[in-house]
């Protein structure tokens, strides 16, 4: 009956959600405009960027490409009408662009003068092109295709992938892991990497930089052409790949492998390496091959440092050695003495020039999360995203170091948005280390007033939940409802050092709830507004863990949880995950080695202390964390009575992206939160 009674005191709440307010909503996150393939001309005076509008009022959805010059303050000019034209490239003499559209009914490339005329077809080949680079010279192309590894042609590939769509039968037959990875049940194909000349003709074939090899390239599903190079003579491809093996889920192996264009033989450069290594970077003259190392084997969140290796005697060495950030993109200089990069940096993600000779490190700009850093001239262009502010674009003068707004895609639709005041803030965390969070007023905020806490727990769990827009989990919208938020960046959250990342691994229920402890009673100390008593804390993956942990380990803090993803018994989680070298570095080693930590930090054994009422929520297309995780945390809670509420989304993966379902989804975390703060 108490069910019953809760379910419709949810319900009698659900007319005031979304009752008039001047902060952010979910709607007007719906109607945002995304920037995408942001790319800056080889002579460094204009630039060209996507805009992916969503339908809004009598509006259809849309994405073009502009172009807008970066020396003159005019508008933007619109150059496309909406085939969803991306992975933008420009000729080497800035007459045209390439890019890839479905314009003919498949992916393929196609370019566009810049001196007027139509865009023109460039491939027609059997298969779907899913990104390319082009040389500097302008005459090869690197193309990325999901491909038949037994095929000798690509038409051979296109039959198979026909028939494979074809068959009645559903039955899924493997022999080694992986069998599925992220949302998505492996198919019997795999993304290789193939070559083809610009000669003036319609391109209908390409000719393969790797055979037979049994992985993919790039790495599914997250990484695209950055980790593909091509030298400057267009003759060789150097690209970032997991050697074929069937010890590809446990371990982080990726190596920088070196092809001669047409040679079929392919050469491990960074074979002594047994750790991650990514981002081929050439420098101008293309005698110099910059990347990314981590250097300890089996862990996804190592330090990336920078290794500069001379292509000619292949002697290699890193640079800024010292600095402890993990870089996460770098480009020359034009002079090829500097890097500029990017890096998580104390909640911010950071901008930085690096003196390649003398390895000193510069930070250029830090406020907002900086990514798609272009150089342009004595610029950098660059888009950035913050709390108060979703992504635009920006130029940084290398001089001046001023920085001007070049776009503002969402002016129009954010006019009437007020966004909650934020701060960071620090306290003495575990052992007395400096810990940092961010809080975020309500919107209305009144001086003297108490108002309820939205506790926000990030993920990763080496990730952070810093100075950036998130369309997923954003602060402001919380704000908007009344909430005072509260973010605090754990051991083990990035953008402090690597010590402090590594600090988490064999840790999980240790130092991160000993912060966030210590974290929320020093805020609401600073901050008296926040009311520490009438709060609810949410988070996803990690985040979601984390609640499950809560609610065993600091049963009291609460008025109400929400687990959006959240590992619930960690045995359970290493036999159904597909990433074995997630657990198998955080917790010691495979499950059945019996290492400790799956016992002394699983949630799964700590139920008889939970009494919090808990929100659960769980994608069924989640192969992370599988959906049972969820499932067995919704059963301990019904089991022992505590007051709870089940969401399943069988079409949404780790993350909710259908704009639907995340309206609905923030509409359920509002309710509960608002019933259980009296709000």
């Amino acid at each position: 009956m108490k069910y019953q009674l809760l379910a419709l005191a949810l319900a009698a709440g659900a007319n005031s959600v979304y009752a008039d307010t001047q902060g952010l909503t979910v709607d007007t996150i719906a109607s945002l405009n995304k920037i995408h393939s942001v790319t800056v001309s080889p002579d460094g005076k204009h630039m060209v960027y996507g805009v992916k509008s969503p339908a809004v009022d009598d509006q259809k959805k849309s994405n073009y490409l502009f172009i807008k010059s970066l020396n003159k303050p005019n508008e933007a000019r619109q150059l496309t009408s909406g085939s969803g034209e991306h992975n933008v490239v420009w000729a080497p003499d800035g007459s045209g662009l390439l890019f890839l559209t479905s314009r003919s009914g498949s992916s393929q490339i196609w370019r566009l003068p810049l001196n007027g005329g139509e865009a023109v077809q460039v491939s027609d080949l059997p298969l779907d092109v899913e990104g390319f680079k082009l040389s500097a010279d302008g005459e090869t192309l690197v193309l990325s295709m999901s491909v038949d590894i037994n095929c000798d042609t690509l038409q051979c590939s296109a039959d198979k992938i026909a028939a494979h769509q074809a068959q009645k039968a559903t039955g899924r037959v493997y022999d080694q892991l992986m069998v599925r990875h992220w949302d998505t049940w492996l198919p019997p194909f795999k993304r290789h990497l193939y070559t083809a000349s610009i000669n003036g003709k319609l391109i209908d074939d390409a000719q393969p930089v790797m055979l037979g090899w049994n992985t993919d390239v790039p790495a599914r599903p997250f990484s695209g052409m950055e980790e593909v190079a091509i030298t400057h003579d267009g003759k060789a491809v150097i690209f970032a790949a997991k050697a074929p093996g069937p010890d590809q889920p446990w371990h982080t192996n990726f190596d920088l492998y070196y092809s001669k264009i047409g040679s079929g033989k392919i050469t491990n450069l960074t074979e002594q390496n047994k750790a991650w290594d990514s981002h081929p970077t050439l420098s101008p003259d293309g005698k110099t091959l910059a990347y990314l190392a981590m250097k300890k084997p089996g862990f996804e969140a190592d330090r990336f440092g920078i290794i500069l290796r001379d292509l000619k005697t292949g002697k290699s060495k890193e640079i800024a050695a010292d600095w402890d950030r993990s870089t996460g993109s770098l480009i020359f200089s034009d002079d090829g003495r500097k890097l500029y990069v990017t890096a998580q940096d104390l909640g911010q993600r950071s901008i930085f020039e690096i003196d390649i000779n003398s390895s000193e490190v510069t930070r250029l700009f830090n406020d907002g999360y900086a990514g798609d850093l272009n150089l342009a001239g004595n610029q950098l262009v660059f888009s950035r995203h913050a709390l108060n502010a979703p992504k635009d674009i920006y130029a940084l003068d290398l001089s001046s170091r001023q920085t001007t707004a070049l776009t503002e895609v969402n002016k129009s639709r954010l006019a009437d948005t007020q966004f909650g005041q934020f701060e960071q803030f620090e306290f003495a965390g575990w052992n007395n280390e400096t810990v940092y969070g961010y809080w975020v007023k309500p919107v209305g905020y009144q001086a003297g007033n108490k108002y309820p806490v939205a506790f926000l727990i990030h993920g990763g769990p080496q990730g952070s939940f810093g100075n950036m827009f998130h369309f997923r989990w954003n602060a402001q919208l919380w704000a908007a409802q009344g909430y005072g938020v509260v973010m605090i960046d754990f051991h083990g959250s990035t953008g402090y050092g690597q010590q402090f990342t590594n600090s988490i691994s064999r840790d999980w229920g240790g130092k991160p709830l000993e912060d966030l402890q210590k974290g929320f009673a020093a805020v609401a100390k600073q901050q008296p507004w926040l009311d520490q008593n009438n709060a609810c804390a949410l988070g996803a993956s990690y985040g979601g863990y984390m609640i499950n942990w809560i609610a065993g380990n600091w049963n009291d803090g609460f008025k109400c949880l929400i687990n959006h993803a959240g590992l619930y018994d960690l045995p359970g989680f290493y036999a159904t995950t597909e990433e074995l070298w997630f657990p198998e570095h955080e917790w010691g080693g495979p499950q059945w080695q019996g290492a400790d930590d799956y016992v002394k930090f699983n949630p799964a054994n700590y139920v008889d202390n939970w009494q919090t009422p808990m929100l659960v929520i769980h994608g069924e297309k989640d192969f992370r964390v599988p959906y049972d995780q969820g499932i067995a945390a919704f059963t301990a809670l019904q089991r022992r009575g505590i007051p709870s509420r089940l969401i399943m989304y069988p079409d949404e993966n780790h993350w909710i992206l259908n704009m639907d379902n995340l309206k609905q989804w923030y509409a359920e975390v509002f309710r509960w939160m608002d019933h259980w703060t009296a709000k």
